[in-house]
């Protein structure tokens, strides 16, 4: 069997689909994508593809490496994304080629079900009350949403009630829903301080992204002022960028994403790596299907997985949804806040190409916003 060709999919709301086709008729699909740098990731996967056509699609470690050590530099956001969405692909085609789930080439199950969060509030948060007692009712027991807006270095004290204030009212739907309180690197150290130690009497499940990654070592400061556990990780990009991460012991939950850090390969690596410290892992993936299945086939296989993100309804969702481009949309049928484990071939779900193809051709120009602080500086979005 030999890879013969590849497709490049850019569909709404915001994602990038590859299929990799061989000369036995298996295809694979992969998502090879970053936020806003669609069309720059489109053309990384275009570039790495010239290693793979007219070899076996079988060897994906070697694959793996030849295209990520190949060449003079490596890494960062563009590459890894390509890389990942092509490592999914390869993934799908071998478990077709085996007629077996990609869990039962890494091991097989570790767990029959995976816990879900469902995202509330929008990039500005609000109506969070509302909306997670309406996650309640449809048998989530866990969100997320954004902690605050715009945050300067020192900020208002304003804004830290502003935030309690809405913790405080998704507390009020259930005193036993998890939490997950996403900082998104919005907040600098200063005010993140305060802001985990005024969150500490609403028990969060967690804190993403107190800081930025670039400044993980101001993780130290933050984990001394709270028992909040800490989670980062979505914008780190190989098991290298995690290794001091984990060393230093102060992110308690990590969350590398399936379609940006490398792919099944890299993030198994990873998530058995933070096992080794007592870390546990919950994948990033406000994307789509193929993101989800891929992480779900990875989370099966992982002792400290515990809990997966997932875009269904998620505010970036505008024009089409996570279910929209599978032919049986009940592959990720959620009960009491879990998800099943697709059990079919390869990556487990099937993609309708035809509805791809139509939607391709609207295609979209999605760009994350650009915010500013009152004075009119650049704020972290």
């Amino acid at each position: 069997m030999k890879i013969t060709g590849f497709k490049l999919y850019q569909v709404p709301p915001r994602w990038l689909f590859l299929k990799i086709e061989t000369d036995e008729g298996l295809v694979g699909w992969g998502e090879p994508v970053i936020e806003g740098k669609a069309a720059t990731v489109a053309t990384a996967v275009q570039e790495l593809m010239g290693n793979l056509i007219g070899k076996s699609p079988l060897p994906i470690e070697d694959h793996w490496n030849v295209l990520y050590r190949g060449g003079f530099y490596r890494g960062g956001p563009i590459l890894m994304s390509a890389l990942a969405g092509i490592d999914q692909a390869l993934w799908d085609i071998k478990g077709k080629f085996f007629n077996a789930p990609v869990y039962q080439l890494l091991g097989g199950l570790a767990r029959d079900t995976m816990r879900v969060y469902s995202w509330i509030g929008g990039d500005r948060p609000h109506d969070v009350g509302l909306a997670a007692q309406g996650m309640v009712d449809k048998g989530f027991t866990a969100i997320k949403m954004n902690a605050t807006d715009e945050m300067g270095y020192l900020d208002s004290y304003a804004k830290i009630d502003a935030a309690v204030a809405r913790i405080a009212a998704v507390r009020a739907v259930d005193p036993y829903l998890g939490i997950g309180v996403d900082f998104h690197g919005r907040v600098h150290k200063p005010m993140a301080k305060i802001l985990a130690k005024e969150l500490e009497p609403f028990r969060p499940m967690f804190i993403e992204e107190p800081v930025l990654s670039q400044n993980n070592e101001a993780l130290r400061d933050i984990a001394r002022h709270t028992s909040i556990p800490i989670a980062t990780g979505e914008r780190m990009f190989s098991r290298w960028d995690f290794k001091q991460l984990l060393i230093d012991g102060y992110a308690d939950i990590i969350q590398p994403d399936l379609s940006h850090a490398g792919g099944i390969t890299e993030c198994k690596k990873i998530i058995s790596m933070a096992e080794a410290f007592d870390v546990a892992a919950a994948p990033h993936c406000p994307l789509g299907p193929i993101a989800l299945a891929a992480c779900l086939q990875v989370d099966a296989t992982c002792h400290n997985a515990f809990i997966q993100e997932q875009s269904l309804g998620i505010h970036y969702n505008v024009g089409n949804d996570l279910l929209d481009y599978l032919l049986d949309p009940t592959v990720f049928e959620y009960h009491n806040g879990y998800a099943n484990i697709p059990t079919g071939p390869g990556l487990g779900i099937e993609i309708n190409e035809e509805y791809v193809i139509q939607r391709a051709k609207i295609g979209h120009d999605w760009k994350n916003p650009v915010w500013r602080n009152t004075d009119g500086s650049v704020a972290e979005w």
